[in-house]
């Protein structure tokens, strides 16, 4: 499966970019498990990257939110080089990694966890407004500020870890496996929520192996397979492409 003739969108805003992978080579150890990867983000968009269990779309991630150092190739948020540089740098920066898993603190209420988001110097002073902006955009968290975390359902946890992230007064959101161990049902309004991001004004990279999902919420999509590049475009031409049908949407 491979098609990586340019969108439209690749000729587009492309002075607007804030993300910028290039020829990204990753590897553990000697184990390479990304070969040659580019992609964008520009402002304001919902990009996916998608693919299935080891094909370097979490890893890529980690790249970019500095918990992982590229073999070779430069990743770049708004010109600078973020290979090598420290999380709470990149964070500090205005980019903020969503983990896979939530990764709360399960014995902290909701309001604790939230607050641990706005631990750099810059966020401190506006924690009170951002953590009543959380609560504005996730009002049922409201009534379970005082809850610990564990005792959240998974949807509402995720609503935590989102909210943790945008307590860092990010411009662009690294989201990894938001639909991990859902429901069905939590996994259309995680998404759905996810697609309302926009409306802060965020620009969002998602990287998730519900494919289906991806396609309805993102604008433009990357697909890898075996940690290369093998198909990118907008969204809704994906969803109908016979390749990724076969593959990732169950026809």
């Amino acid at each position: 499966m491979t098609s990586l003739a340019p969108s439209p969108a690749s000729f587009v805003n492309a002075q607007d970019r804030v993300l910028n992978v290039e020829n990204l080579e990753v590897a553990y150890g000697e184990v390479q498990v990304v070969f040659g990867v580019g992609l964008h983000v520009s402002k304001g968009e919902l990009v996916g990257l998608v693919g299935g269990n080891g094909s370097g779309k979490s890893t890529i991630l980690r790249v970019l939110s500095g918990m992982l150092r590229a073999r070779a190739g430069t990743a770049t948020y708004r010109q600078h080089n973020l290979n090598g540089v420290p999380p709470h740098k990149i964070t500090d920066l205005g980019v903020a990694h969503v983990p896979m898993g939530r990764q709360l603190f399960g014995q902290m209420t909701v309001e604790e966890n939230l607050l641990m988001g706005a631990y750099l110097p810059r966020t401190r002073a506006g924690r009170t407004q951002n953590l009543q902006k959380v609560y504005d955009f996730f009002p049922r968290l409201v009534d379970k500020r005082s809850t610990p975390a564990a005792a959240l359902s998974g949807g509402e946890q995720q609503m935590v870890a989102i909210g943790r992230a945008l307590m860092s007064e990010p411009e662009v959101l690294l989201m990894d496996e938001p639909s991990l161990g859902l429901a069905p049902l939590v996994v259309s309004e995680v998404m759905r929520v996810i697609g309302s991001l926009r409306e802060l004004g965020l620009t969002v990279l998602l990287v998730e192996q519900n494919v289906r999902q991806v396609l309805k919420v993102t604008d433009r999509t990357y697909v890898l397979e075996l940690g290369k590049l093998v198909k990118v475009g907008p969204s809704r031409d994906l969803m109908g492409d016979p390749d990724i049908i076969k593959a990732y949407l169950g026809v």
